[in-house]
């Protein structure tokens, strides 16, 4: 008896442990899926954090060269101002005909403008009545004269 005992007894164990041995590889096998799957998330969230600081980097970096070129053009228009207000204080009340409302190249173009106007003027003399869009007397008196009914 004590070998059919001692078999007995070694089944019992190996059953049982069997099932210590599949409830521990379950509860193992997912614990490891999830350590897994948090590390798969950290590497991914690893990798964008990553791009996130590139991208952030290039932001700053094309922010820094708007904001030179934006204190080159202040400085620009700051030396602009300073000059314009040398020349205003220069010029002074006694000076307003030395410094006329337009520059010479648009008092030119004005003058230029203004013969234009005055030839194209002289050029037309109205001998006739004027036409319609067809290019020959048209409309309701076509070439009749009127006689005024007042005329007496």
């Amino acid at each position: 008896m004590t070998t059919t005992m001692a078999v007995i007894s070694a089944l019992i164990i190996f059953i049982i442990g069997g099932i210590l041995g599949f409830i521990a590889n379950h509860f193992l096998s997912n614990s490891n899926q999830k350590h897994r799957k948090l590390a798969d998330q950290i590497s991914k969230s690893e990798a964008s954090l990553a791009l996130y600081k590139l991208d952030v980097a290039k932001h700053l970096e094309n922010s820094t060269l708007l904001l030179n070129q934006m204190n080159t053009t202040c400085q620009i228009a700051m030396k602009q101002m300073e000059e314009s207000t040398q020349l205003l204080q220069r010029a002074g009340a006694t000076n307003t005909q030395d410094m006329p409302f337009f520059s010479q190249e648009t008092q030119e173009q004005l003058a230029q403008t203004v013969d234009l106007r005055n030839k194209t003027r002289t050029d037309e003399t109205a001998t006739e009545p004027a036409l319609d869009y067809s290019g020959s007397a048209s409309g309701l008196f076509v070439d009749q004269k009127s006689s005024s009914v007042n005329a007496g």
